[in-house]
């Protein structure tokens, strides 16, 4: 399994449930990324996309505790429906997409974090786990300085060294 994420100098994602910029150059990577793989959220991610639908072209699970069933995604109540669920995925296309806490929660889990890095400060309410920080996760590819959006980013993948298996 891997994460996908944009964030600020801070290591910021979002604030009043929604992402701190609008960078054109990154929703072209996001979709190209995902377009056709198993993307992973939390309700407060689903219900912060337009008319609370999920993503296109894309196997959308929910981690929803007490969340209704839908039929235009798998919704799971619980970490271990959860874990049982993308177990019958390639792990190579699942994707981690949000929001917050469960970021937190699967990040152990990830083999992998796809992280746009916006040269700004976005004011964030919400951050994502600094992966310069934990000693199991490095840096292993990081691209030219681009801008969008009126901003600078650079698309980097980070490798993490011990990844938890899913009790």
């Amino acid at each position: 399994m891997k994460t996908i994420v944009v964030v600020d100098k801070n290591w910021g994602i979002g604030k009043k449930n929604d992402l701190l910029f609008s960078l054109p150059a990154d929703m072209k990577h996001f979709r190209e990324t995902t377009l056709g793989k198993v993307v992973v959220m939390g309700s407060n991610t689903l219900l912060s996309f337009p008319g609370g639908k999920p993503l296109k072209n894309r196997i959308n699970i929910v981690l929803w505790p007490g969340g209704e069933a839908r039929e235009d995604c798998t919704v799971v109540q619980s970490l271990p429906a959860l874990f049982a669920e993308i177990a019958k995925y390639p792990p190579d296309d699942v994707f981690v997409v949000g929001g917050a806490m469960l970021y937190r929660t699967l990040l152990p889990y990830c083999s992998e974090a796809i992280v746009t890095k916006v040269d700004a400060d976005g004011g964030a309410e919400v951050f994502f786990e600094d992966l310069d920080a934990l000693k199991n996760w490095s840096c292993v590819s990081e691209s030219a300085p681009e801008q969008t959006g009126g901003f600078t980013i650079r698309f980097t993948v980070y490798r993490n060294a011990e990844v938890c298996l899913p009790q």
